[in-house]
């Protein structure tokens, strides 16, 4: 692809990539009516949750997680913020070590793209992971990727117009810390929360919604009883739960609120329905894959 190909964005902006849960949608083995719809028309399916992370004025592209879906989701990228050099990202900052948010990874490895020295920015226990762990440990010994450090609340120079923090957050770690991430840009600030325990496990919450002015959230469960083994075992707000804790904030800061990370049993993953309905009448927002926004 040529760089004489414009890009389709004037500003540094984040472009959503995926909004599903780790399994995507349709998700393997599922044949229920989640999922059936999309096996038979793959337009209906959705990519697992991933941000794309541009700046036109330096022709620079990152992205917030790796998911198993990263060559669409590259490609995707492609259509807005085209670049010579494949894959031709300055950067993938990694939220924590559960397969939906660093598995893509392989894609940069010498069975596929053979990248080179891919900055990789991970906090320590995910670098630790990388590092060490079978066969992630390869993409590093032959330069594949570069694996940066992250630091809790310590700020990244992205370019001159983007700049991004990691905060430590609370959610299951059998092998790596979990954080989100604030990205400010010229004119907005947006967090990234793809993933966390509960609501209340994280008093900072109200302080950091009112730092930003989109705030991309876990949304992976409608409510309870979805699946068919014990929620208990993979903790997080439910949709119902999370629009009763917003509901109690102000018109301001729940519109800032778009819900992402959706399992494929999550009824929000369909275009239309009492739930999109319910989520609309709180004054909060479904993440669309696709959808663009200034920072």
């Amino acid at each position: 692809m040529s760089t004489d190909t414009p890009w389709t964005v004037a500003s540094p902006a984040l472009i959503v990539l995926g909004v599903a849960q780790d399994g995507g949608h349709p998700q393997a083995g599922c044949r229920k009516p989640c999922c059936a719809p999309a096996w038979d028309d793959p337009s209906l399916g959705h990519l697992c949750a991933c941000l794309g992370l541009v700046d036109p004025h330096t022709q620079q592209r990152w992205m917030l997680d790796c998911t198993p879906d990263f060559p669409a989701q590259l490609h995707a990228l492609d259509q807005v913020a085209p670049v010579a050099k494949n894959p031709g990202l300055n950067g993938i900052l990694l939220t924590h070590g559960h397969i939906g948010h660093y598995a893509g990874l392989m894609h940069l490895g010498r069975e596929a793209l053979s990248a080179s020295n891919v900055p990789v920015w991970a906090m320590p226990r995910m670098r630790k992971l990388l590092e060490e762990s079978a066969p992630w440990e390869l993409l590093d010994r032959l330069d594949n990727v570069e694996i940066r450090d992250l630091a809790g609340g310590v700020p990244i120079r992205l370019s001159a117009s983007l700049h991004i923090r990691p905060i430590p957050i609370p959610h299951r770690s059998e092998y790596t810390e979990t954080v989100g991430f604030m990205v400010s840009g010229p004119r907005r600030t947006a967090l990234y929360l793809p993933d966390i325990d509960k609501w209340h496990r994280w008093p900072a919450l109200n302080d950091v919604l009112q730092e930003v002015d989109l705030a991309f959230v876990d949304g992976t469960f409608y409510g309870e009883g979805e699946l068919d083994r014990p929620m208990s075992e993979i903790p997080h707000p439910s949709i119902e739960e999370s629009l009763a804790f917003f509901g109690a904030m102000d018109n301001a800061t729940r519109n800032k609120i778009h819900f992402i990370h959706m399992n494929h049993t999550n009824p929000l993953l369909g275009p239309t329905g009492a739930a999109h309905a319910a989520v609309d009448d709180a004054g909060m927002h479904v993440a669309k894959q696709g959808q663009q926004y200034s920072l």
